[in-house]
């Protein structure tokens, strides 16, 4: 259920709704827009019918939310949230990149990309410390050795660190290095650290499952957010369908389809998407183009000798060219870099 109040409501008048919420025993999400607030009351509506919001003088309207995911959705709130990463705002008019090796393989090799990323002016860097991987025999990631190299190459270059958490057990040590918790494609549906995640207050990129729904996608925010964490931001990297021609199929449809339906910024994945390089750039461009709040790809100077995913990184020039096209691509869509 969404509780609308009139313009400008007191603090003293929302509380007075909070409390009227809690007192059925719902949960009460407060959002506060420009002109109006929002409070979305989770749990059995039907509590609610015996103490009815509408007879509060300052409410303006009480709406039943439609879509399972309440928090997630337009109807909670209708305008789109910006997510602060360390200085870096994701949504709105920016686009903002994200790039970097798939897996810290090093410090010197990790240092060489945060240079480039700096250099073509990229926004953040992203690279796994902890690696999922599908065989038990590959790289799995240099673990907290990893996120001190990430660290360091952020006091050198000042780009945020975006990196995945795997287990609540290495939550505090992923927490003390990064900027922004990545949640990869195979833990979208993994609840325990969807809530972990929600019970802390640092941003969270959620990935979208390579079997997954939309809506599935938006209920596995929805967890997150009703932990009290809003700060979310939704990631399509590709997912699994007969094609085998690409490592993925990449669902640019998505992306619009999220704006129309929840207020989370989206980001596109186009290195994973496809798994192959020179597709990259043009689903990367294509990407924003759909109207995506941003991209995430890989870059390493040396593919050749990648540990992770070699076939899909590109090579620090190409990503240079792509910086320079995608400032072409938003400047021409009224946005900017």
């Amino acid at each position: 259920m969404i509780i609308v109040l009139k313009p400008h409501a007191t603090d003293a008048e929302i509380s007075q709704v909070i409390k009227r919420i809690e007192s059925v025993g719902l949960m009460a999400h407060v959002s506060k827009g420009t002109e109006r607030t929002i409070i979305g009351a989770i749990g059995d509506e039907r509590a609610l019918q015996e103490a009815p919001l509408e007879a509060f003088p300052f409410v303006e309207k009480v709406l039943p939310v439609l879509q399972p995911y309440k928090l997630a959705s337009r109807e909670f709130k209708p305008e789109g949230s910006t997510i602060n990463v360390d200085g870096v705002l994701v949504g709105g008019q920016r686009v903002v990149v994200m790039a970097g090796p798939c897996a810290v393989e090093g410090r010197e090799r990790l240092l060489e990309v945060a240079r480039c990323v700096r250099a073509a002016n990229g926004h953040m860097l992203r690279g796994g410390a902890y690696k999922p991987r599908t065989s038990p025999y590959t790289f799995q990631g240099l673990g907290e050795e990893g996120l001190k190299y990430l660290a360091e190459a952020k006091r050198e270059t000042g780009l945020p660190i975006v990196t995945e958490l795997m287990d609540p057990r290495e939550a505090a040590a992923v927490y003390e290095h990064a900027d922004l918790i990545q949640i990869g494609a195979r833990n979208m549906q993994n609840f325990k650290l969807l809530k972990e995640v929600g019970c802390r207050r640092k941003p969270v990129l959620l990935k979208r499952g390579m079997s997954s729904t939309l809506k599935e996608l938006l209920l596995a925010a929805e967890y997150i957010m009703s932990e009290g964490n809003y700060q979310v931001i939704l990631c399509e990297r590709g997912i699994r369908t007969f094609e085998d021609a690409t490592r993925n199929t990449l669902d640019l449809s998505v992306v619009p389809l999220i704006k129309r339906l929840s207020h989370l910024p989206v980001i596109v994945d186009p290195s994973h998407g496809t798994g192959k390089r020179e597709l990259v750039a043009p689903m990367a461009l294509a990407a924003v183009a759909a109207g995506a709040d941003g991209i995430m790809v890989e870059v390493h100077p040396r593919p050749e000798e990648a540990l992770s995913d070699g076939p899909q990184a590109l090579l620090p020039a190409a990503f240079t060219q792509l910086m320079g096209d995608l400032d072409r691509l938003a400047a021409a869509l009224g946005r900017t870099l």
